[in-house]
């Protein structure tokens, strides 16, 4: 198996980790997302600081790379916290796509932040992509219909300004394993007082599930950190929207959901703008 390929298996064993992930949280039942966004950093923190006692690496960030780390940390938690409320209100597979919009908010985010050029592939891109997230949020003139699905496209613009920190701080020499590390020590301390407040009393079955959670999001993060050293994005990055599939097909069967048409046209289009843009990327690289 060449690089390509190992990069390619792990993006797709991530999605599916991804995928499961938001299937725990919707069958661990009607608890606060803040407390399942709790349980799932917690799981993400230990499994972080494994890797860098493991690799031998200190915990000690230099003071130039906080301003950063902690903007990363915000808007992590934010996208998180989001993802979790639209995955508890929403069919998993819609929840799934609308937070796959975060590449293309990486795209904006980049351009506003980092000061990197757009071109019009990316342009085109992105205008093309909104129309696809109209499909599936369905946007009608009763506001509350659509509170769930902007609170989802909330949680995906958190996420796309999230990565375009952890790019910057990728740049600046910070280890994956420490930014991971701090993004999740930084959201249990932020989430916290709201637990020890507001804990709600939970089943051991709903327990196991989000330890569950916890695991799938830390299989899926090492595993989409590992992708992306065997393979550049340009070349994989495309197969992280199996994660729709993987979430479309474990939605069916646990939960008995199914998309509707709308959605699904909706998938098509945003999947298909998305592979566009990475074979025209591609021709340019």
């Amino acid at each position: 198996m060449n690089q390509t390929r190992k990069g390619m298996f792990l993006i797709v064993l991530s999605a599916f980790f991804f995928a499961a992930m938001n299937i725990f949280v919707k069958l661990s039942g009607s608890l606060p997302s803040v407390q399942k966004s709790f349980f799932r950093n917690l799981i993400a923190a230990l499994f972080a600081l494994m890797m860098l006692i493991k690799n031998k690496e200190d915990l000690h960030y230099q003071k130039k790379d906080l301003p950063m780390l902690i903007l990363r940390s915000s808007f992590g938690t934010l996208g998180i916290l989001c993802n979790f409320y639209a995955v508890d209100h929403l069919v998993v597979s819609d929840a799934s796509m609308l937070n796959k919009l975060s590449p293309f908010f990486v795209i904006i985010a980049s351009a506003l932040f980092l000061k990197e050029k757009v071109n019009t592939v990316q342009k085109i891109s992105v205008i093309i992509a909104f129309i696809g997230s109209l499909f599936v949020i369905k946007p009608s003139l009763d506001f509350m219909n659509n509170i769930n699905a902007l609170i989802g496209i909330l949680g995906a613009l958190g996420a796309g300004i999230a990565y375009t920190c952890v790019r910057q701080l990728g740049k600046q020499g910070v280890s994956k394993a420490k930014i991971v590390f701090f993004f999740s020590s930084f959201s249990c301390l932020v989430l916290l007082p709201y637990i020890v407040f507001h804990y709600v009393e939970m089943s051991m079955t709903q327990f196991l599930l989000l330890i569950g959670a916890g695991f799938m999001a830390a299989g899926g993060q090492f595993s989409i950190t590992a992708a992306y050293t065997y393979a550049p994005g340009r070349d994989i990055s495309v197969f992280d929207y199996t994660q729709v599939i993987f979430a479309a097909v474990l939605g069916f069967v646990f939960l008995d959901q199914i998309p509707d048409i709308w959605s699904i046209v909706g998938y098509i289009i945003i999947i298909g703008v998305a592979y566009w843009s990475f074979l025209q990327q591609k021709r340019f690289t």
